[in-house]
């Protein structure tokens, strides 16, 4: 079946030998410089990812630092815009209060000023009156019915005011 061929074997050697040789001459190196230049290509690249992962982190942490910050700094602004609108409204409530006393002892005053009037006007109404009536008394005798019917027909006389 199958002999080996000892001439056979020797020139496969020997050309399996040649062949690397060649090879190694002109092909190795450059196969071999070829890796090396990509397997730095990709050294470089993993290097520059990593650190622009990390520079990414760093810029997230950042922002999400000066977002906390801004955060912050808008509820002290809504905390003292409260602030301030509830010291207004104190402020507005304790004048309305204010000038609500101040027109209330106006209106009492002016109420006071009034009732004084009436009663001086009704005063001189009054003595009017009561000298009108003792004049008509006067000019009559003094009978008790005549009396009486002269404060009846003067009392028809006088407005129904």
């Amino acid at each position: 079946m199958l002999d080996p061929n000892p001439g056979l074997i020797i020139w496969t050697i020997i050309t399996f030998v040649l062949l690397l040789f060649i090879l190694k001459k002109f092909a190795w190196k450059p196969l071999l410089e070829a890796l090396q230049k990509r397997e730095e290509l990709v050294k470089n690249s993993l290097e520059r990812a990593e650190q622009a992962k990390n520079e990414a982190e760093k810029l997230l942490e950042e922002n999400r630092k000066q977002l906390n910050r801004a955060d912050e700094a808008g509820k002290q602004i809504v905390n003292e815009h409260r602030a301030l609108a509830e010291k207004l409204k104190d402020e507005i409530v304790e004048k309305a209060k204010q000038q609500s006393r101040l027109m209330s002892k106006e209106a009492s005053l002016e109420i006071q000023r009034n009732k004084e009037a009436m009663l001086v006007e009704l005063k001189n109404e009054v003595a009017s009156l009561a000298i009108l009536a003792a004049e008509q008394i006067l000019k009559e005798t003094l009978d008790e019915n005549k009396q009486r019917k002269l404060v009846d027909s003067f009392l028809r006389k006088l407005p129904k005011n």
